[in-house]
């Protein structure tokens, strides 16, 4: 008698502890499945701003990239006001934008295409509304900026988001895991996987792509280098990757300004110069018009060549 009122209470507290598990396990995973619905939170589900600490200089090259700002351009310019003032999908009141409304999101903030929910492009329409409403102060201005940049492709963006493309055989990204060259279990920061794809060309193509983008309801022409690369590069003998050129060695590790920064005139002519020549011939004449006039000629011929592995410009 008393041998089974002890297994009974013993299965009793096996099922409560299971019960209690699954009530505590339960708000973890919707946590992790829940979607941003500011720009706050969004920035905060990948801010990588810890990875400073150990990598201050290859942050510090990100801090200065294009990929810190994918929509403020260049110069600081608010890119996505035609977006939303001019475009097909341009929207008269900033409740009526949904993350459809920004096509630009694709590559421009990948993490906001599954992570987010239509509330962050409304919140970014009004600040876009803002800072080109006819009465906008300076400092309304300067406030609706800092809300845009507040949407970055951050280091998570691309060492996990991007990671995997053959996601079929490979699976989707895991949570909490850094992608890179390699494995490194002792990462302080994480685990570390290694990426296939993370040294090869079609990394950078995912964003860099094609051409035009045919699953919108609008399809729009976009970037097209990683299409240039391959059909007018491989295909005549080219080798190297986009890596090996736009993220060079520095002190040893690869430079994640991923030049050219077009804000820094100097260092993107320094870019282009060692990829774009300039070859002139001149050939200078006299020319007897007729008794008496004589005028001197000249003839140049000028033919401009690259060896980049892409058209230029592109984007």
């Amino acid at each position: 008698m008393s041998q089974n009122i002890k297994e009974k209470g013993g299965a009793m507290r096996i099922i409560l502890l299971l019960l209690i598990a699954t009530f505590v396990v339960m708000p973890l995973t919707n946590v992790e499945a829940q979607k941003a619905k500011t720009i706050d939170e969004l920035a905060k589900m990948y801010d990588s701003s810890q990875c400073k600490s150990c990598h201050a200089e290859i942050y510090a090259q990100w801090e200065k990239s294009h990929h810190a700002r994918p929509f403020l351009g260049v110069a600081g310019g608010m890119q996505l006001i035609p977006v939303v003032k001019s475009s097909a999908f341009k929207v008269k009141e900033p409740k009526e934008a949904t993350l459809k409304t920004f096509p630009c999101f694709k590559c421009h903030l990948p993490q906001a295409v599954e992570h987010a929910e239509d509330s962050v492009a409304v919140e970014l329409t009004e600040a876009l509304f803002a800072f080109t409403a006819d009465n906008a102060t300076d400092d309304a201005k300067k406030e609706a900026k800092a809300k845009v940049a507040k949407l970055q492709i951050t280091c998570l963006v691309c060492h996990n988001e991007k990671a995997i493309t053959h996601k079929l055989v490979e699976g989707k990204p895991e949570k909490g895991v850094i992608y890179s060259t390699k494995n490194n279990d002792a990462h302080p920061g994480g685990k570390v996987k290694k990426s296939v794809i993370m040294s090869q060309a079609i990394f950078c193509g995912q964003c860099h792509g094609t051409g035009p983008n045919f699953e919108f309801d609008y399809p729009v022409q976009c970037a097209t280098l990683y299409g240039s690369y391959q059909h007018n590069y491989l295909s005549k003998g080219g080798f190297q990757t986009c890596q090996e050129c736009h993220m060079k060695k520095v002190n040893g590790k690869a430079d994640h300004l991923i030049g050219p920064n077009f804000d820094d005139k100097a260092q993107t002519g320094d870019f282009l110069s060692k990829n774009i020549h300039l070859d002139v011939e001149t050939l200078g004449y006299q020319w007897l018009r007729k008794a008496g006039d004589l005028r001197p000629m000249v003839v140049v011929n000028t033919k401009i060549t690259q060896d980049a592995g892409h058209r230029i410009p592109d984007g």
